[in-house]
């Protein structure tokens, strides 16, 4: 008869490593538009007001675009074949501003940007 002894062996717990830049507040600027050019106009326009406080800015980084498809016949009652396809594209991007002021934040407020496009600030 053989017997065999099995040992149990505990991993460590993972650390989490916490560093200095995870701490400062910073806000993260979603926008969205259906026309890339209006989008990366308004883009430059909110880095330059960023900038003008001297902050530091992350981005603007490409997010994909989401593209919704829709199907429609043609006809109203009997060519069921013939169809047309449309499609809207959103365009998105993301800025990080790293440790803002109240200036920054009243500024961007304050910015009037072109109809069509979406802004979400978030504090993270």
């Amino acid at each position: 008869m053989v017997t065999t002894a099995t040992t149990k062996t505990k991993k460590a717990p993972a650390k989490k490593k916490a560093s200095k830049k995870d701490d400062a507040p910073k806000i993260r600027i979603r926008v969205r538009a259906y026309e890339h050019k209006i989008l990366d106009s308004s883009i430059k326009q909110i880095i330059d007001t960023v900038l003008r406080f001297d902050a530091k800015v992350v981005g603007p980084i490409p997010l994909p675009t989401e593209i919704k498809k829709y199907t429609v016949n043609r006809a109203s009652f009997v060519y069921k074949d013939a169809r047309e396809q449309f499609e809207m594209r959103v365009h998105k991007r993301v800025i990080d501003i790293l440790s803002p002021s109240p200036k920054i934040i009243e500024a961007l407020t304050n910015l009037s940007l072109p109809s069509g496009v979406n802004i979400d600030i978030k504090m993270v």
